[in-house]
C-alpha cells in the first residue's frame, strides 16, 4: 500500500460560519473520526483529535489560530490521537485515567488497527504493529452539566455512557446544534467495546431524544438534522425494546 505526505493528510470543509470539519481521508469511512473545530470569541473547541499519526497543529493551521481547548468524546485510539499537542485537555471524570495512560487495549488500538484501516497508509516511519496514543492527561476533568465557554458560545457537557463509560456529547443550545461523538451517529453503531455497557447505552439514547436539536455532528460518518436524529434513535430503542 502506497504512503500519503503528511501535507495531504487532512482536509478541512467548512460546515458553518464557526464550525469546521477535520478530516483523515485516508482512513476508510468506518473509522474514520471526525474532529470538530469550533470557534469562539475568547477561544476555540476541539472536538477529538483523530488517531494522531499525522500532527494537526503542524499541518491543520486552524487549531492554532487562539488559545484552544481538546475535548475528549471518549477514550477511544481515533478520538484522541493528538490530544497530546494541545496545552488545555477535557475529559470525563470516568475516561481520565486513560487519557493520561493509553495502552493498545484500553484505546482499542488492539484489536482495531492494522493496514487494513487504511486506504493509504500515514507517512513514514508508522507501522500498524507498534501504532499507540501518546498520554495527555486532562487539565479539566467534566462532568454531566458541565459548560465549556467559549465567549460567545457555550457547550453544555452531557454524559453518555454506553459506547464507553466516560463518553460525551456537548449541546449548544443557542444553535440547537449536538456534537454527540461516539453514542450516535449516522451509521453502524458500535455497543460491543470491552467497556460497553446495554442499560447505560439505553438510557443515554432516551435522554438525547428528547433534546430539540437541528443540527447533529457526530463522530463518524455525516452530519444530519432533527427528523433522521429522531428516526434514527427511535428505530434503535424499538430494535432493543424488542430484542
Amino acid at each position: 500500500m502506497n504512503r500519503i505526505n503528511a501535507e495531504d493528510w487532512y482536509t478541512v470543509t467548512r460546515m458553518s460560519d464557526d464550525v469546521r470539519l477535520i478530516s483523515e481521508l485516508h482512513i476508510t469511512e468506518f473509522y474514520r473520526c471526525n474532529i470538530w473545530h469550533v470557534r469562539g470569541r475568547d477561544s476555540d473547541a476541539l472536538v477529538d483529535s483523530g488517531m494522531g499519526v499525522v500532527s494537526l497543529r503542524q499541518h491543520v493551521p486552524l487549531v492554532t489560530e487562539k488559545k484552544l481547548t481538546a475535548i475528549a468524546s471518549h477514550t477511544h485510539f481515533d478520538h484522541i490521537g493528538c490530544h497530546h499537542e494541545f496545552e488545555e485537555r477535557c475529559v470525563h471524570s470516568a475516561e481520565a485515567d486513560l487519557l493520561s495512560a493509553p495502552t493498545r487495549q484500553n484505546t482499542l488500538a488492539d484489536p482495531y488497527v492494522s493496514d487494513d484501516i487504511f486506504t493509504s497508509l500515514p507517512p513514514a516511519p508508522y507501522l500498524s504493529s507498534t501504532y499507540s496514543v501518546l498520554a495527555a492527561p486532562a487539565t479539566r476533568i467534566v462532568q454531566d452539566g458541565d459548560i465549556i465557554d467559549l465567549g460567545n458560545r457555550h457547550l453544555e457537557v452531557i454524559h453518555t455512557p454506553g459506547h464507553s463509560p466516560g463518553g460525551i456529547a456537548l449541546w449548544e443550545a443557542a444553535t440547537a446544534t449536538l456534537f454527540s461523538g461516539d453514542i450516535v451517529y449516522d451509521g453502524p453503531l458500535i455497543e460491543d467495546t470491552y467497556h460497553a455497557n446495554a442499560e447505560h447505552y439505553y438510557q443515554s439514547m432516551k435522554r438525547l431524544l428528547e433534546l430539540p436539536v437541528r443540527t447533529v455532528h457526530g463522530g463518524h460518518f455525516s452530519s444530519y438534522g432533527r427528523d433522521r436524529h429522531h428516526q434514527i434513535i427511535k428505530q434503535w430503542l424499538d430494535a432493543h425494546e424488542h430484542a
